[in-house]
């Protein structure tokens, strides 16, 4: 009669002769592809960013306007001679860094990047990075609540259109929908400025974070509404609060749009699934269902999508900030572009090549977080 089998007549005789366990050999090599993946990965993020930075470089050089004239004027204006006005621009030139080689203003650039510094504008004369991180917290501000607003405005018209499909709320919800993904959102700016402000008067002008002769509260976080309520500064709450509005709803609408669609989409496709048919066998709640179930799973395309959004609203809200004259980089980027202010334009790109690969890359590990079939 022979004997029953023992745990290590089943395992490998390596590992039977080393006394260890069996998966010691696959742990490190785990560990292994893992570094590689992340090396690949940030590899593959700074070969990005380098090449936007690269292509911006050339751009506005090559095709913008000379910079000179933000510092002499317009060609021929208070110059006795064009030599004259040919020394001068050159003098310029030079105390700019622009009379060497394009190569030589390159690898220049890229040597005050990799020292943290982007130059210093030409505009304002002060450090570019200086001038980003002092208009940082506005559009900052406007992009947090922008995106509070947009996200719960497109996941409740999602659930309601997903719950309510082909009845008169779907209806409802979607063609309102339509109008922020249709239109452009500068040109849902302007028009809610149109009629609030200008036809109803109920509205503030487009003149920034405060109305004229209202002083920022005391900073602690750089957002003037956190900032205000934090100080015991309502007067200046009050009117942060009201410039919010527009300009949050005009950004909010163009984020609620996309999110709407996969919500409604994603909702409709749980609803209709085995599981959920189950639930209603076993007889669940329809909100237990809709909101337990159903929705945790419409959710997860929403993460895959939040990374753009995010970005965008930090980064990509240009136009909206230059209708409210809103005082953030998107606006800054707006007047660097009109006076060929090189540093500013190239710092703003690299704001915001650098911005969306962590976003990203963030928004990445976050979704294998959520989901385990990633992380499987």
């Amino acid at each position: 009669m022979t004997a029953a089998p023992t745990i290590l007549d089943l395992l490998p005789a390596e590992a039977v002769e080393r006394r260890v366990d069996p998966g010691h050999q696959i742990r490190p090599a785990r560990v292994r592809r893992n570094l590689l993946d992340g090396a690949r990965r940030l590899g593959g993020s700074l070969a990005v960013i380098l090449s936007v930075i690269s292509i911006t470089f050339v751009v506005t050089r090559v095709f913008s306007p000379d910079p000179t004239n933000l510092f002499l004027g317009a060609a021929g204006n208070g110059f006795v001679s064009a030599s004259a006005e040919a020394a001068a621009r050159a003098k310029v030139r030079a105390s700019l860094g622009l009379n060497h080689s394009l190569p030589t203003q390159y690898f220049h650039f890229l040597n005050q990047i990799l020292h943290g510094n982007l130059g210093i504008s030409f505009q304002t004369g002060r450090p570019v990075t200086s001038d980003l991180l002092a208009r940082l917290p506005a559009t900052a501000e406007l992009a947090v609540y922008s995106l509070l607003f947009g996200v719960t405005v497109g996941v409740a018209l999602g659930i309601l259109s997903a719950v309510k499909r082909e009845r008169v709320w779907d209806r409802m919800a979607r063609t309102f929908m339509v109008v922020p993904l249709a239109m452009p959102q500068f040109w849902i700016g302007l028009m809610l400025l149109w009629i609030l402000y200008t036809k109803l008067h109920v509205a503030p002008g487009p003149i920034g974070r405060l109305p004229i002769g209202v002083n920022p509260p005391h900073r602690i976080t750089g957002f003037y509404v956190i900032d205000g309520i934090l100080g015991g500064d309502w007067t200046a709450t009050l009117a942060a609060i009201k410039q919010l509005i527009l300009p949050v709803v005009t950004l909010g609408l163009g984020l609620a749009g996309p999110v709407y669609k996969v919500v409604r989409t994603s909702m409709v496709e749980a609803l209709t699934s085995d599981y959920v048919r189950t639930a209603k066998g076993l007889g669940f709640g329809r909100r237990r269902i809709w909101f337990v179930y159903a929705l945790k799973n419409g959710l997860l395309p929403v993460v895959t999508i939040l990374a753009g959004i995010i970005a965008y609203t930090l980064c990509g809200s240009i136009l909206v900030e230059g209708v409210f004259g809103w005082s953030g980089i998107g606006n800054y980027c707006i007047q660097a572009i009109q006076t060929s202010d090189f540093p500013a334009i190239q710092g703003f790109v690299v704001y915001g090549a650098i911005l969306y690969v962590v976003i990203y890359e963030a928004l990445d590990y976050l979704y294998a977080v959520v989901d385990p079939r990633v992380r499987a």
